[in-house]
């Protein structure tokens, strides 16, 4: 099975692992302030706080931005369900709003909306490792005076022009799931430029000022993150080589993703279309060729949220699915995720 995602560890992660057994210092160590501060100055931020998992980093960001009963959080249609769940846990009311061409946040009806239900936060989600229209996002949140926090966690080292994802808005949130860029297993982080959103999001960290949470990650987890992210630049490089030769040689069959202006995507997922979709996912499978559909559902949908309407999400939701696009692809495996698709549908474009 040549699968979807691949994370894959070298002597160097073992070793660490092995080395921080033998320290008896398994939390709380040099490895997770390593990788707190590589991380930040990968970014470009002046902070980063580790926590366990995506989910947890999107509810601290907004408790740290003062969000509870009542307030409004403008979402996009399409992500992981972990995106409107914080809303619901932070205690604040999400409102849906539909996507672009590049899966992310539209902005007119982004407009729209922050007009109708003056939102204290709005989150966009950088999709399948593409940016989200983070300059015009700014603008929009400067003229109206709402939060913005960004869902990075499919978005490590993609960038809109020269800020990367996480470094845009008030606070960026990221996840380190086993499928992630940069895997741990699990973990999630936090990142901001501001210092008293700082201290507050510290305060969700560490137990004293109010009640808080206990969730620190290991040093074994901070150790192959660290790992892992010195590897990013070079494994996203691969995935973008990778995903160059799908556009060259799909694009006439299949509707191939776009990359926004000036923005370097880092595809933690090749998300195409086809009308026949289940069809084309079929002959993956029968080849052995895992492809997966993200997501089968729009958020608002899931969880009955208040919405716009959504024309974009809801055909993107019936034609959408990912392919293998992992750095660690042989090129005779890209060439037979390639020969299969191309295959599977008939002659002639799809429009």
């Amino acid at each position: 099975m040549i699968r979807i995602v691949e994370p894959t560890f070298s002597e160097e992660e073992k070793r660490a692992v092995l080395e921080i057994i033998e320290s008896h210092q398994i939390t709380r160590g040099r490895w997770t302030q390593t990788f707190q501060e590589e991380f930040a100055r990968f970014l470009g931020v002046e902070h980063c706080f580790t926590v366990c998992s995506g989910t947890v980093a999107l509810f601290i960001a907004l408790k740290a931005l003062g969000v509870d009963k009542g307030d409004r959080v403008i979402v996009p249609a399409m992500s992981f369900m972990a995106t409107i769940d914080s809303v619901y846990l932070a205690c604040g009311e999400p409102v849906v709003v539909d996507v672009d061409e590049y899966f992310t946040m539209d902005l007119n009806q982004l407009e729209d909306a922050v007009k109708r239900y003056s939102p204290k936060v709005v989150m966009p989600v950088h999709l399948y490792g593409g940016m989200a229209d983070m300059e015009n996002i700014m603008f929009l949140a400067d003229r109206y005076g709402f939060y913005v926090v960004e869902d990075s966690a499919q978005a490590h080292g993609a960038q809109l022009k020269d800020k990367k994802a996480g470094a845009w808005g008030h606070i960026g949130a990221f996840s380190f799931y086993a499928s992630k860029n940069v895997p741990m297993g699990e973990g999630g982080a936090l990142t901001t430029d501001d210092p008293e959103i700082a201290r507050k999001i510290k305060q969700w960290i560490d137990f004293g000022e109010h009640p808080a949470f206990n969730v620190r990650i290991t040093e074994f987890q901070a150790a192959i993150g660290t790992l892992q992210l010195r590897k990013l630049k070079e494994r996203n490089e691969r995935r973008r080589a990778i995903a160059k030769k799908y556009t060259e040689l799909l694009s006439e069959h299949f509707k191939t993703p776009k990359e926004r202006p000036h923005s370097y995507h880092v595809y933690h997922l090749y998300t195409l279309m086809h009308p026949e979709r289940e069809r084309v996912v079929e002959e993956l499978g029968n080849r052995e060729i895992d492809a997966r559909v993200y997501y089968t559902y729009l958020l608002h949908e899931l969880r009955n949220a208040e919405h716009l309407p959504t024309p974009n999400a809801e055909r993107f939701r019936r034609e959408v699915f990912s392919i293998p696009v992992h750095p660690y692809l042989k090129d005779q495996e890209v060439e037979l995720i390639i020969g299969t698709l191309l295959n599977s549908v008939s002659s002639g474009k799809i429009v």
